[in-house]
């Protein structure tokens, strides 16, 4: 989008990509905004900035491990774990009856990250949020994380709307 403010005789151009989406299962209208003066985050799944106008609820959700079943069992692959860890998100998410298109925020913890743990991120968050509707995001590296086999951490804020 691009708008033009005339201030006196002169011109304002602003760029600015700013994409709006409903999600019809929530009623949610969260707006996705990425700046044209920074780059395109688009291809590392993530999003600058999202808000929200409508009236509702923020769901804070806590960090997901990619434990794969009731005893947390830990893989040492880190695609599995993050594939998991994703999963154990959009299980919460469902439980609140929420999509990922909800989350506003997201926060990754990636133990001794390196630029191939975050092409297997990358790839894994094109799977879950496929209209690449990407919510904001900060990933950290970390030394370790709650327990020793720990690879991955994601933690995460949504948004319900009211009826």
């Amino acid at each position: 989008m691009i708008l033009n403010i005339k201030i006196g005789s002169k011109s304002l151009f602003i760029n600015c990509i700013n994409v709006k989406h409903l999600n019809t299962k929530n009623m949610t209208r969260i707006n996705h905004k990425n700046p044209e003066n920074l780059f395109d985050p688009t291809p590392y799944a993530f999003c600058h900035s999202t808000h929200t106008m409508s009236p509702g609820r923020f769901i804070f959700i806590s960090g997901q491990s990619g434990g794969q079943d009731l005893e947390h069992t830990l893989s040492n692959n880190f695609k599995t774990q993050v594939h998991y860890a994703l999963i154990n998100l959009k299980t919460v998410l469902d439980d609140n009856n929420l999509a990922p298109e909800d989350v506003l925020k997201i926060t990754v913890l990636i133990v001794d990250h390196n630029e191939d743990k975050l092409k297997i991120w990358t790839e894994e968050m094109k799977e879950i949020w496929k209209n690449q509707k990407y919510p904001a995001s900060t990933l950290i590296p970390v030394p370790r994380l709650a327990l020793d086999n720990m690879l991955i951490e994601v933690d995460a804020i949504a948004f319900k709307a009211e009826k």
